[in-house]
């Protein structure tokens, strides 16, 4: 194997990591969240269930990542079906018709398959007839940070008024029912967010991205470099691989700092926020990510415990509990991620709208 194929493998410090990207002066045109929606697949597999053809159980499982459940896609349904369902109910919530959808994001590292579009798949079926749809495959989980912060960018220009990104994963689909190291972890789901211009003072305020080039995270075969063949389908190289000690060091080095960061450059204290919606990847890294922060646990809500890691659709679960539950008009939030690549970012929001008991706005 060349050199070129090889994990590479450094630890960078939050100011020599790569591509590190950010907002200097806030958007000229402020975007905001209008409205959510969640699909979650109806077949519970709890650990129990998971130990019957693996060598864990119930208690390994929950004492090392926090998760008791997760869900997984009945068979014949696929990623496109779940991230439909999150965006109907989107789109019921923000009173937005689909004719009326300029573009269509689809962040997911489990198309329905390689060609045709995934986004197209979903616009079509919504009847989005005249949007733009646009796929983001090999974000992974950091797929909702950057389908929001390419949707905010979009917005700044005024031919576009509404804009949906999907976050959707079928994980259990990519990962080996042999391979207690991946199978334990994921779940299905999607989440969907409309965005759309918003007040001055609200919406997106700042972003934060960084990456750093790892193989320790992969789907090794079924790309240009390793075709699917004979070869690599014995080898098991068509599912997900994770060194899941390289995924604990770099989330909990580089969440704390890229969230900072969002702070910093929205000129507002972590104290001031009241919403962290951070990936789910596993309890421990979340609750890592809280004690290095100094942050009370009640600002970080969570729901890998039932539905395990979704990939791009994590972010989108709690964000859609929190817009339906806690977020109140002016509220600020910090949404956060990490994915293989490994790619992380976090962005900084102040809600506009209608708090969730129906008061007026602010």
């Amino acid at each position: 194997m060349t050199d070129r194929r090889q994990h590479v493998q450094r630890t960078f410090r939050l100011d020599e990591a790569p591509a590190i990207a950010g907002a200097a002066t806030p958007l000229t045109r402020p975007v905001g969240i209008g409205a959510t929606g969640l699909y979650v697949p109806e077949q519970v597999v709890t650990n129990d269930d998971l130990a019957e053809t693996l060598d864990t159980s119930d208690e390994w499982i929950t004492s090392r990542i926090g998760i008791r459940q997760r869900r997984f896609l009945t068979e014949g349904m696929a990623t496109s079906d779940m991230g439909i369902a999150a965006a109907r109910q989107a789109l019921d919530r923000s009173g937005v018709d689909a004719g009326d959808l300029d573009v269509v994001i689809v962040a997911t590292f489990t198309p329905d398959q390689p060609l045709p579009s995934t986004a197209l798949i979903v616009a079509e079926a919504l009847g989005a007839r005249r949007a733009l749809p646009l796929d983001l495959s090999q974000s992974a989980c950091a797929g909702g940070i950057h389908a929001i912060l390419l949707a905010a960018h979009l917005l700044q220009n005024d031919a576009f008024r509404n804009i949906l990104v999907i976050g959707a994963d079928a994980g259990s689909r990519l990962t080996d029912p042999l391979d207690r190291g991946t199978r334990v972890f994921f779940g299905d789901a999607a989440g969907a967010a409309l965005l759309r211009p918003t007040a001055s003072g609200f919406g997106l305020l700042s972003w934060h991205t960084g990456s750093a080039l790892s193989y320790e995270v992969q789907i090794p075969a079924g790309g240009s470099r390793r075709p699917t063949s004979p070869e690599t389908v014995d080898e098991r190289g068509q599912f997900l691989k994770m060194n899941g000690r390289a995924v604990w060091d770099m989330a909990t080095g580089q969440l704390p700092g890229s969230i900072r960061q969002a702070a910093l450059r929205a000129g507002v204290g972590l104290e001031d926020v009241r919403h962290f919606l951070l990936h789910q990847a596993n309890q421990n890294i979340i609750n890592e990510t809280v004690s290095s922060l100094g942050i009370s646990a009640d600002r970080v809500p969570t729901t890998v415990g039932r539905l395990g890691n979704t990939g791009a659709a994590s972010m989108f679960t709690v964000l859609h509990e929190a817009m339906e539950n806690t977020v109140r008009h002016g509220d600020l939030m910090i949404m956060a991620g990490i994915g293989a690549g490994f790619l992380w970012g976090s962005v900084c929001l102040r809600h506009f709208g209608p708090d969730p008991s129906g008061d007026a706005w602010g």
